[in-house]
C-alpha cells in the first residue's frame, strides 16, 4: 500500500459547525488543482507532484465527510431535504473527480506503463507545472506575491502553495511565501529554471527528452492535453453553472461531455493500435487507465449538474456563495451581424467594446475551441464561453445580438 494511503485511512474527522457554501468553493478549487497535477505528472512523468495529487485526494475525502455532515445538519423539513439533494450530489460527484484523479496519479507511482517519450511529444505552447520547496535563503522567501511580482517579470505563475498540511488553492498578490513552503509554479521551460533556482536554492534539470518510441505519439499525446484541458473547463462550467443557477452553461457541460467520450474513445483505439505494433505492449496500459480517468471526470461534472438541469430551486447557501463575487461565467451565441462577428479574439481579450474573456468557443461543425491556445476570428453561430463581472457579462450579451 501506498504510504500517502496508509494515511488518509487513518484521518479522523468530527463534525464542527462549517459552512457548506465555504465547502463547496473548496471543494471546486481543490477539484480543478487536482486535475491539473495529476495530468501533469502524467505528462512529466513527475512522482513528486503524483505525490501531492494523493495529498489531494486526502484533503477532498475530508471536506466530502465535512459536507454531508453539514448538509445532514442543516435537513429540517422535506422543502430543505428536496433543495439540499442536488447539493450532495455536488459532494458526492467532487469527490468522483478526486477518486480519478488519484488514479491518473497512480500511473506515475504504480508504474502502470507510458510511452518514454510523452513530454517530447507535448506541443511547443504547453507550459511546465514544477513543484518546489521554499529555500529559507531565497529572495522570494517572507515577501507577498506583490512584491515578487513574479508573473510580469519572468512569466511564471504561482498556482497553489501547500504549508505543512493547509493548502493556499488560489495565492493572491498579498499571499506571502514562507521558507519551507511547497510552491506549484507553472510557466514556459526556459523561465521555470530559473525561478525555481531562485526559489529553492537547487538547480532544476529539464528531463531528458527522448525520441518518440511509438508511432504518431505526438497526435495522442495532443489529444491527452486536449481531453484534460476539456475536463477542467467542464469542472469549471459545472460549478459556475450551479452557483449561478444557469441551465445554459449546464447544457454546456453535456456538451463538454459529448466531446470528451468521443475524445476518449479515438484514443483508446489509438492505444490499442499502437499496442499492436509496439515491442513491449505493457507499456501502454497506463494510457488506458488514463482515458477512463478522463471519461470519469467529465461524468462527474455532469452529475453536479443535475439539479440546475432538473430546475430545482437553489438553497440559500448556495446563493450565498454567488453573492460573495462579483465574477460570472456566461454562455452566449454570436448572431449573424452582430458586433462580435468577425471579431478578433487575441489571447482570450475580443477585440470589441467589453472587458469580458473569452476562455472557449463551441463552434458548430469543429467542436470546441480553447481560446487561450490560440487567436480565432469568431463568428456567426459560435457559442462563447467567457469569464467576467456581471456588468460586463450583461454588455456582452447585448454585443453578440444582431
Amino acid at each position: 500500500m501506498d504510504p500517502l494511503e496508509g494515511e488518509a485511512s487513518s484521518v479522523s474527522v468530527e463534525y464542527e459547525p462549517v459552512s457548506v457554501k465555504d465547502i463547496l468553493v473548496e471543494m471546486k478549487d481543490t477539484a480543478e488543482l487536482l486535475i491539473d497535477l495529476s495530468y501533469s505528472a502524467v505528462l512529466h512523468r513527475n512522482e513528486d507532484l503524483a505525490r501531492e495529487v494523493l495529498r489531494l485526494e486526502e484533503r477532498m475525502d475530508v471536506l466530502e465527510l465535512k459536507g454531508r455532515m453539514s448538509l445532514m445538519m442543516a435537513v429540517r423539513n422535506p422543502d430543505d431535504a428536496e433543495q439540499l439533494a442536488p447539493v450532495l450530489g455536488i459532494v458526492t460527484a467532487a469527490d468522483d473527480i478526486s477518486d480519478a484523479a488519484g488514479d491518473i496519479a497512480k500511473i506515475v507511482l504504480e508504474e502502470m506503463g507510458l510511452p518514454e517519450a510523452m513530454r517530447a511529444a507535448l506541443p511547443e505552447a504547453t507550459e511546465t507545472l514544477v513543484r518546489g520547496v521554499v529555500d529559507a535563503d531565497s529572495t522570494y522567501a517572507n515577501r507577498t506575491l506583490a512584491e515578487i511580482d513574479l508573473e510580469s517579470e519572468t512569466g511564471v505563475r504561482v498556482i497553489a502553495l501547500r504549508r505543512g498540511d493547509d493548502w493556499l488553492l488560489n495565492p493572491g498578490p498579498e499571499t506571502t511565501i514562507e521558507p519551507d513552503d511547497v510552491a506549484f509554479l507553472r510557466g514556459p521551460d526556459p523561465a521555470i529554471e530559473d525561478v525555481y533556482e531562485e526559489l529553492a536554492g537547487d538547480s532544476y534539470e529539464l528531463p531528458v527528452v527522448d525520441a518518440p518510441d511509438v508511432d504518431d505519439l505526438e497526435r495522442a499525446v495532443d489529444t491527452i492535453v486536449h481531453m484534460k484541458n476539456l475536463s477542467e473547463l467542464a469542472v469549471d462550467l459545472a460549478y459556475s453553472s450551479v452557483l449561478f443557477d444557469s441551465e445554459n452553461l449546464a447544457k454546456e457541460v453535456r456538451n463538454l461531455e459529448v466531446e470528451v467520450d468521443a475524445l476518449e474513445s479515438r484514443f483508446e483505439a489509438w492505444t490499442l493500435r499502437a499496442a499492436a505494433d509496439a515491442e513491449d505492449p505493457i507499456a501502454l496500459r497506463g494510457l488506458i487507465r488514463l482515458g477512463n480517468s478522463t471519461e470519469v471526470i467529465s461524468d462527474a461534472a455532469v452529475d453536479i449538474t443535475e439539479g440546475v438541469l432538473r430546475d430545482l430551486d437553489v438553497h440559500p447557501v448556495v446563493q450565498l456563495a454567488v453573492q460573495e463575487s462579483d465574477e460570472i461565467i456566461t454562455s452566449v451565441e454570436v448572431e449573424a451581424g452582430s458586433d462580435l462577428d468577425g471579431t478578433a479574439v487575441i489571447s482570450g481579450v475580443p477585440d470589441a467594446e467589453s472587458t469580458m474573456s473569452v476562455i472557449a468557443i463551441r463552434r458548430p461543425g469543429d467542436g470546441w475551441l480553447l481560446v487561450g491556445d490560440s487567436d480565432v476570428e469568431l463568428q456567426a453561430g459560435d457559442v462563447l464561453i467567457s469569464k467576467g463581472t456581471r456588468t460586463a457579462g450583461e454588455a456582452f450579451d447585448a454585443l453578440s445580438a444582431a
